[in-house]
């Protein structure tokens, strides 16, 4: 008996050559997000690196997620370079804040001592020649101030400096001339009775004539700087006692010589009067 052939039965195998390119595809889709999210970050380190990263999986380099890690990681670096930069240039402009307020500190200290200087020895000139009741010095937080008495510089309802009183000024334009640097205001002031003269018009020429006058004889000095001296009228209207009386009339018939400070104090640091 003939043998029956045998039929041999192969199984069918599923057609797997699609997954290759299935993949690729997957991998181009995944870079090109990559891209696409670096694309839309304002960091150039960030582009760039995601740049390698696209370019590293079409050329079977390191895996995605090893290039993101790197990305982040430079990413933090740059960002605390950046803050780094940022401290640094805070701390340098601390620095220079803190240098230019001791400046200011010490140029303040050496004004104030050079003032206190010149009104001791003002007041020991006036104390010397028995001119305590012509003459006083006040320090401020803005100025030091020689007041004088108009009896001290003039005749009554006259702005001519008496020949007596030009060694007064003279003497006190020889003490200024040791403090250059300091602009310089003289100020004429009256009472408040009329002038009654053909001279002046008014109370305000005669404080400015006052003013003037004596300015000028100040400036005989010629180690006195002329243009940091300037002259103004007040008139009546800055008074320093009531001109009810004979007594608070002859305090407001004065001239201020203001010596101004070039730093001067703030409200909340300021330097008390001293008289």
């Amino acid at each position: 008996m003939a043998k029956k052939a045998r039929k041999e039965h192969h199984e069918e195998h599923a057609d797997e050559s699609w997954l290759m390119p299935y993949a690729d595809l997957l991998t181009l889709l995944l870079a090109l997000f990559i891209v696409l999210y670096a694309m839309s970050s304002a960091s150039a380190s960030k582009f760039q690196a995601m740049a390698e990263a696209f370019d590293s999986v079409l050329n079977g380099g390191p895996n995605v997620l090893e290039h993101t890690s790197t990305t982040e990681k430079e990413s933090m670096t740059q960002d605390n370079d950046s803050q780094s930069l940022e401290d640094m240039a805070k701390q340098a402009s601390a620095k220079k804040n803190n240098a230019a307020n001791e400046t200011l500190a010490k140029l303040k200290q050496k004004e104030q001592e050079d003032l206190t200087n010149l009104k001791k020895q003002l007041d020991s000139y006036i104390s010397k020649n028995g001119l305590s009741d012509q003459l006083e010095t006040k320090l401020n937080q803005s100025q030091l101030k020689i007041v004088i008495s108009d009896k001290a510089l003039f005749a009554s309802g006259e702005a001519t400096v008496k020949p007596t009183s030009r060694v007064l000024a003279a003497s006190i334009a020889n003490i200024l001339k040791n403090f250059p640097g300091y602009n310089i205001q003289v100020t004429g002031h009256t009472d408040n009775v009329p002038i009654a003269n053909s001279d002046f018009k008014n109370n305000w020429d005669l404080s400015s004539a006052r003013a003037n006058n004596f300015m000028q004889v100040l400036l005989k000095n010629p180690k006195l700087d002329p243009e940091r001296f300037n002259s103004i009228a007040a008139g009546e209207y800055h008074p320093v006692a009531s001109n009810s009386s004979a007594a608070g009339r002859a305090e407001n018939r004065r001239v201020e010589v203001s010596i101004i400070r070039n730093y001067q104090e703030s409200k909340d640091d300021s330097i008390a009067t001293i008289e």
